[in-house]
């Protein structure tokens, strides 16, 4: 242990900060508050101590607990391991150390935190290796001072001396009151082991021989303990009983004590038999198998609840909850992030894919969009088979806040950036990488998941990074985050008025975005076909020019690179006012095939690679220009806004009869059902017209056809909703996130003005919610937090498995509340009518008042006055204030 210096050090001073991983950025942490700022603690792991040959106990030991170290190892190592090595921390220390060799002290008492410490001064290293002499006069004054020296002395016995407490002793004890009877059983030895026989006999017959007691309450003996005093010792009370045992007739036997084993030559004959060879080949398989079964199967599951199922009930609560299965956290990001987006791999089961962000607001980005710039922006393809190491890793110009993958390849998928870009990545040439194979060789027709203990990760296994293929132009795109992303469905095409054609090439070739632009709010439908046929002369432009691509970047689509513009616009005007309303989310008339094209996908993959030709790779055809039209599609879609409105309105343009400009229809209905941001609108998979929309303190369910109102609206919750998402094989079931980490789960056919259920799944803030079908028996939901954690958990039967008679009743639910909303319009429009015929008959009965003469408005105030006089007589004859003479006069009473 390194003596105390008495001189300052000349470095400036700082705060003890807590010992983390340190990055380029961070200061090296000393003992100055321990007054010793030339003392720099390390963790030094097993791999380091063998390379600088400073492992404890065999280089270093408690009489030399030192070890003095080159500069040029120390050097050396960092630019082989870099960040990982050990000497990282201290990186700046070692660089600014002016001799040649460091002294590293092995702190064995943990004194300063850390298993090893650096000296980081030359001052501090010749203290240490050359202590300063003691004087004399303090070696006096030690030899005065006693040492502390600890002396056994053994306990001496002394004599009893009674307090009283064996009178409490015997107070608390307890006593048998009744006396003990002993049995004894015995019988003639002559009688043992004879013969015994049985023999029937009439009861009745023989005296004695048949007694029936039969038992009866007596309330005289009916008592109830209230208190028992029980006296309790540690060691339980010991019997002695003995017994005599049965002997039986004697028998030979013999026990084998060696195991009888083959011969040398027995043994040489056995190996070079064919039978055996065959029989073990034969039996390994077998044998495999079975042990694979038992690390699969759960010894510890129930076999009397899974034995019946009934449809008709709901189970326990141990059947409804969700149950966590498998996590997922980016354990090598320097930064803090949170899960923007989440997404299952339409073709590779146990393959799903998450976008991830920054957490920091506004300001913050603004403040540190110097060290952001240097960091990546990701999508991370996470696998059941490595729950560590991310397969794929999408990098992008900026934080991905949406993506979708295509629903004609898997392969293309187009995401939405924080800056209002649109990327678009190829992963062609890595879908080997990520693809699931059978053991065996042979594709399946659908992948399965393999066990986890088959899938093992490789031992130096890196991250591949993949580059994007094209980046729009962000001159002619959003100004603001994209929310929100979909893909067009492969039967159709849009062109600029927004009309809708046949799609000849029947593969997905648009995009539609939408973002909250400010003054420019926009939903911006793309195509990335080129607008025009690209010549040869443009490639031989680009050799020209020296534009060098980067080798392990595809050129699908590096015709859109920087140029790719939107193909039209649909501004979501407020009317009268210069506003415009601000989208989040929307639905589209087709998202709800698209969800349903899996099959779809699969045979259209084969056959691409089959043919060894991908349709996007030929795309410089460009956009076609004689195509059929559509003239039955409904273009209308649903719109969900930041001030939490709800909005039915169609993106096919119409010319204003005034200026002739293009000009977007106005809104089909609009409601503010919503106090908040709406983060989910999304079509039903079951009801191409049924509608979710979740945002600010509730929920709602919207049918298409009907304007008046939501079906369903759910009260305030008592935190803010985030996301939303419905269950993929029971239509009345659907799951919302919190802001608190609880997950509400709706199930209309139980309840239906409030969730069923709600489960915590993290301490932060739900950001997403996907569920995922494995196969008929096993499903999965996966839910993101805004701390970076993805949780995959596994649903249970009852929310997983439709009821016979669902279908049915969830329809019956809807039709009723349809026409609860007919009605409720009709009371309304009855009200009204009601209403102005009340005012009508006032107006009336006004006119009827003005239209009286003077001489019958004069009549009938005398009238009144009149009557009132009479009335004022009654009152006072009646108070005895006035007299009735008998000449029918009055006189007062004086």
């Amino acid at each position: 242990m390194a003596p105390k210096q008495k001189k300052k050090s000349s470095r400036r001073k700082k705060s003890p900060k807590p010992i983390l991983a340190a990055s380029e950025d961070m200061e090296p942490v000393n003992m100055e508050s321990m007054g010793h700022p030339e003392i720099y603690p390390l963790v030094l792991t097993t791999k380091t101590q063998e390379i600088f040959n400073c492992r404890i106990d065999e280089d270093i030991t408690d009489e030399q607990p030192y070890k003095l170290i080159n500069k040029e190892d120390i050097f050396e190592d960092l630019r082989n391991r870099a960040a990982v090595s050990d000497f990282h921390p201290v990186k700046k220390i070692v660089q600014e150390y002016p001799g040649n060799e460091l002294l590293l002290v092995y702190d064995k008492d943990f004194k300063y935190g850390l298993n090893f410490y650096l000296i980081g001064t030359e001052e501090g290293k010749e203290n240490y290796l050359n202590p300063p002499e003691v004087s004399e006069e303090q070696e006096e004054y030690k030899e005065y001072i006693p040492e502390d020296v600890y002396i056994y002395k053994p306990p001496v016995s002394k004599p009893w001396v009674s307090l009283g407490s064996e009178k409490e002793i015997e107070e608390a004890s307890v006593t048998e009151s009744t006396k003990q009877i002993t049995y004894m059983i015995s019988r003639k030895r002559s009688e043992f082991g004879a013969p015994i026989k049985f023999s029937d006999q009439n009861a009745s017959s023989v005296k004695d021989a048949y007694i029936e007691c039969t038992a009866y309450p007596d309330k005289n003996f009916t008592l109830k303990q209230l208190e028992k005093d029980v006296g309790m010792q540690v060691i339980p009370q010991i019997k002695d009983i003995s017994t005599q045992t049965k002997w039986t007739y004697p028998k030979n036997a013999t026990t084998q004590y060696y195991p009888r084993e083959f011969s040398e030559e027995e043994k040489e004959t056995l190996k070079q038999s064919k039978p055996l060879v065959d029989f073990l080949n034969n039996a390994s398989i077998s044998v495999e198998i079975a042990l694979q079964q038992n690390e699969i199967t759960n010894t510890f599951i129930d076999d009397w609840k899974h034995l019946a199922e009934e449809e008709g009930t709901f189970g326990d609560k141990t059947d409804t909850h969700l149950k966590e299965y498998q996590s997922f956290t980016d354990l090598h990001s320097p930064t803090e992030k949170m899960i923007t987006c989440v997404s299952w791999h339409p073709t590779i089961y146990g393959l799903i894919a998450v976008s991830v962000a920054v957490r920091l607001s506004f300001e913050d980005r603004v403040h540190f969009s110097g060290k952001l710039l240097l960091q990546p922006s990701l999508i991370l393809f996470w696998s059941f088979s490595d729950p560590i190491h991310p397969q794929l890793m999408l990098e992008s110009p900026d934080d991905i806040f949406c993506f979708k993958f295509c629903p004609s390849d898997p392969n293309i998928i187009a995401g939405g950036c924080i800056n209002g870009q649109i990327v678009m990545w190829d992963i062609t040439t890595h879908a080997d990488r990520i693809e699931n194979v059978k053991a065996g060789g042979s594709r399946s027709k659908k992948a399965t998941l393999k066990p986890m203990f088959l899938l093992e990760p490789e031992s130096n296994k890196e991250a591949m990074y993949i580059r994007h293929c094209a980046v729009s132009s962000i001159e002619n795109g959003h100004k603001k985050v994209i929310t929100d992303i979909h893909w067009l469905s492969d039967t159709f095409e849009i062109n600029r008025m927004g009309s809708v054609f046949e799609n000849r090439s029947g593969i997905c070739c648009q995009l539609v975005t939408c973002s909250a632009d400010c003054a420019l709010c926009h939903n911006m439908f793309w195509d990335i076909r080129p607008q025009k046929p690209l010549t040869p002369q443009t490639t031989e432009k680009k050799k020209e020019e020296n534009i060098e691509i980067p080798f392990d970047v595809p050129s699908t689509f590096l015709h859109l690179d920087l140029s790719w513009k939107p193909l039209t616009k649909v501004r979501l005007s407020k009317g009268e006012t210069s506003l415009d309303h601000c989208p989040t989310k929307i639905s589209l008339k087709e998202d709800h095939l698209l969800c349903k094209t899996q099959d779809k996908v699969l045979a259209q993959s084969k056959t691409a690679k089959a043919e060894e030709m991908n349709p996007y790779h030929n795309l410089e055809s460009g956009m076609p220009n004689l195509l059929k039209p559509i003239d039955d599609f409904c273009t209308k879609f649903f719109v969900g806004t930041e001030e939490g409105e709800v909005i039915y309105t169609d993106w096919k343009m119409e010319k204003d009869p005034e200026t002739g400009r293009l000009m977007p229809k106005k809104p089909v209905s609009l409601h503010t059902i919503h106090d908040g941001i709406v983060h989910t609108i999304q079509r039903s998979p079951f009801y191409d017209d049924i509608i979710l929309t979740v945002g600010g303190w509730n929920v709602a369910i919207w049918k298409e056809s009907v304007m008046t109102g939501p079906l369903l609206q759910s009260c305030c919750a008592p935190k803010r909703y985030t996301s939303g998402h419905w269950s993929l094989t029971r239509p009345g079931v659907f799951y919302i996130g919190r802001e608190d980490g609880y997950i509400d789960i709706w199930d209309l056919l139980e309840k239906t003005h409030e969730p069923a259920q709600s489960q915590n799944i993290c301490i932060t803030m739900i950001t997403c919610i996907k569920p995922w079908i494995f196969s008929s028996k096993q499903q999965f939901i996966a839910i993101a937090d805004y701390y970076g954690t993805l949780h995959i958990l596994e649903i249970p039967w009852t929310l997983s498995r439709p009821s016979t008679n669902e279908m049915t009743s969830i329809n019956h639910y809807f039709e009723r509340e349809v026409k609860h909303l007919e009605y409720v319009e009709q009371r309304k429009k009855i009200r009204e009518q009601e209403k102005k015929e009340m005012e009508q008959e006032m107006a009336k009965k006004k006119v009827k008042i003005y239209q009286k003469s003077k001489e019958q408005m004069e009549a009938e105030l005398k009238m009144d006055y009149e009557s009132y006089l009479e009335l004022e007589k009654t009152v006072l004859i009646n108070l005895g204030l006035i007299k009735v003479t008998e000449k029918g006069s009055y006189s007062d009473v004086m």
